[in-house]
């Protein structure tokens, strides 16, 4: 009970009022954000007996939504759609038990029990949504990042369809075609050479001349590599300023950055590589995060507040693949260590454990 607790709230907010007119949830595990690492985790949770409930504020399934089909993840041998994989990922979690709640968290408060024959404080923590409060006694972050959008008419629009943050995902599906990739850095340009396997031509976009020393931010490995690859035309000093199409991205406009002038060119695919943001708002002043806004975990998944843990693109390490896999990899180990904490506080005989 909060009532047996010392409250102090970890937010902007002054004092920890609780909201008396909202639903209110106690659970084990708290998990934040239903995309592939959050739904694993629930799905371990659950088979490790621990009440679970997940809050998603958008649709479950993250960012995979976005991607049209899915061939790579392990065990799905015919193609699919992404959001029938992370269908049959939220089934399976809330066949197990596990509660999904369509709130998102807009701040977390810790509150440290007073000892009672454990060797350590036991923390609970309370969470708050826009219509319910929740009070659990561990945590597991997976709100995941979102790609930073390419500014440019129509590019919204054909998200999916031709506009893609995730060349390891999609690029199968350009095999013999035009793509553009946009950005500068290490990860654009190593997008740019994995789309050398399928596209016929690989442009990448920078916005500044060739000789301007901003030009680059990518290693110059990855610079040389680039340069070098019969298949790869660099396009400086250019933004793009409009994507068309009908269905599927069928041009691109480009503008010259120093000039204003354009020019409109066939391309099927656009890759956009300009960064992400990670879904951390809600985590200022809570948890360890790095200079980019990533929780930093340590190598079990844990932060730097015990009992909570983070999993999949939020965390610092795993954001660098933008994988399912490895986000699906990520949440089970912080539902078995999330399990392992718990069972170290309550010192009972072991649950039951996913093999």
């Amino acid at each position: 009970m909060l009532q047996d607790c010392f409250l102090w709230r970890i937010s902007t907010s002054p004092d920890p009022i609780l909201p008396t007119a909202m639903s209110k949830r106690s659970a084990d595990l708290a998990i934040i954000g239903a995309g592939p690492a959050g739904l694993t985790a629930a799905i371990y949770a659950r088979r490790a007996l621990l009440s679970t409930v997940v809050f998603e504020k958008r649709t479950p399934g993250g960012q995979l939504r976005e991607t049209e089909c899915i061939e790579n993840f392990p065990g799905i041998d015919e193609k699919t759609t992404a959001p029938a994989l992370m269908d049959r990922m939220r089934h399976q979690a809330s066949q197990l038990g596990a509660e999904i709640v369509l709130e998102e968290v807009v701040e977390i408060g810790v509150a440290d029990r007073p000892p009672s024959g454990h060797p350590q404080l036991e923390k609970r923590f309370h969470l708050v949504t826009s219509d319910s409060t929740c009070t659990a006694r561990a945590v597991i972050i997976a709100s995941g990042s979102r790609p930073r959008p390419l500014p440019a008419k129509g590019a919204d629009r054909f998200k999916g369809k031709g506009v893609s943050s995730c060349a390891t995902c999609d690029g199968f599906f350009f095999r013999e075609k035009r793509v553009v990739v946009v950005g500068a850095g290490d990860s654009a340009l190593t997008e740019a050479l994995y789309l050398t396997r399928y596209a016929n031509w690989v442009g990448i976009v920078i916005r500044h001349p060739e000789e301007d020393p901003k030009a680059f931010r990518a290693s110059r490995l990855l610079r040389d590599r680039a340069q070098a690859h019969p298949g790869i035309e660099f396009l400086w000093n250019r933004t793009i300023s409009e994507v068309h199409g009908e269905a599927f991205v069928s041009g691109v406009t480009f503008r010259n950055a120093s000039t204003g002038d354009e020019e409109r060119l066939p391309i099927d695919g656009v890759f956009v590589s300009i960064g992400h943001t990670p879904e951390t708002g809600f985590l200022q002043g809570t948890v360890e995060l790095n200079e980019h806004g990533y929780v930093m975990t340590d190598a079990a998944l844990g932060t730097n507040v015990a009992g909570l843990f983070a999993a999949g693109d939020v965390r610092a390490f795993t954001s660098r693949y933008a994988q399912a896999v490895i986000a699906a990899g990520d949440g089970a180990i912080a539902a078995i260590e999330a399990e392992r904490y718990l069972f170290d506080l309550d010192r009972t005989p072991a649950m039951t454990r996913a093999s």
